[in-house]
């Protein structure tokens, strides 16, 4: 029995991070080892100074995450951001709306009024 499978938040980070760093495995284990913040995107609560899994390691990820799934994973974080931003625009419209008739039911509250009229 290997050592135990890693959380698929920590694969797909390290895939990413050594993605846009440009490293090689081991320099990317390296880079994680020495970073916070990318222990941090990899899911740690907490900094250490030890490799969180070996460099062979990626080769276990790039089986376990294809490009196929990555798409997915992808169209899904779009498809949500929408829904997201079609929520906001919808109760912003609502807000408008609201105020528009607040607007409408209340007098005009700009005019001075001198005898009750406005001047």
């Amino acid at each position: 029995m290997g050592a135990p499978a890693k959380p698929f938040r920590m694969a797909l980070g390290a895939l990413i991070i050594k993605e846009k760093l440009k490293t090689s495995d081991r320099e990317t284990i390296e880079q994680i080892k020495e970073n916070p913040y990318l222990q941090y995107f990899l899911g740690m609560s907490a900094y250490s100074n030890e490799a969180l899994f070996d460099a062979t390691m990626f080769v276990n990820f790039r089986k376990r995450i294809s490009k196929n799934l990555i798409n997915k994973i992808n169209k899904r974080m779009v498809m949500r951001e929408r829904k997201k931003k079609e929520i906001e625009e919808k109760s912003e419209r609502k807000e408008e709306e609201k105020e528009s008739q607040i607007k409408k039911a209340l007098p005009n509250l700009s005019c001075k009024t001198i005898n009750n009229s406005c001047l």
